[in-house]
């Protein structure tokens, strides 16, 4: 199957994508850069997502190259279609894995666990999250995303879509 680009695939809204060094003092920026990109939405619906790309953040840091000097995550934020917001990050590679949540735990190892609940986090609190790999033929970094469901009526007047130009 091939895909090809429409103009439906467009997103409705986009944000220009943000910049962030590879350290977990970032934390605090992203969230307030969120709180800016998003004002008139929805106040637990920006909680929701500050806590979900904070931990996305810190993964791209603990376990990517992102976390490495000169390191550097970027984030984009979209609404692909009118009732849904997208958050995604690209980190830098280098880590050799692939998202995941750890699934070999026991019961009582998870209740013992301090660790590695991040994707959980994302996953329950979410509509949908997944990941693809930037350069699958190379460990070239991976872009993680997640949705959330907007209702219309929520949504904040005044949002101007993106223009595309060729």
């Amino acid at each position: 199957m091939t895909y090809a680009p429409t103009e439906k695939a467009r997103p409705v809204v986009f944000w220009e994508h943000r910049t962030y060094r590879g350290h977990l003092s970032e934390l605090r920026r992203v969230r307030a850069d969120l709180a800016t990109d998003l004002a008139g939405f929805d106040a637990d619906l920006v909680d929701t997502l500050q806590l979900v790309t904070s931990e996305l953040l810190a993964n791209c840091v603990k376990y990517t190259d992102s976390g490495g000097e000169g390191g550097e995550v970027i984030r984009a934020l979209s609404m692909p279609e009118p009732c849904t917001l997208r958050v995604s990050l690209s980190d830098l590679g280098g880590g050799g894995g692939t998202p995941r949540i750890p699934t070999e735990r026991t019961t009582d190892e998870w209740d013992w666990a301090e660790g590695q609940r991040g994707l959980v986090l994302v996953e329950n609190l979410s509509t949908a999250w997944g990941y693809f790999r930037l350069a699958p033929w190379a460990d070239l970094g991976t872009h993680v995303w997640a949705t959330f469901a907007l209702a219309p009526d929520r949504t904040p007047p005044g949002l101007r879509p993106y223009v595309f130009t060729r």
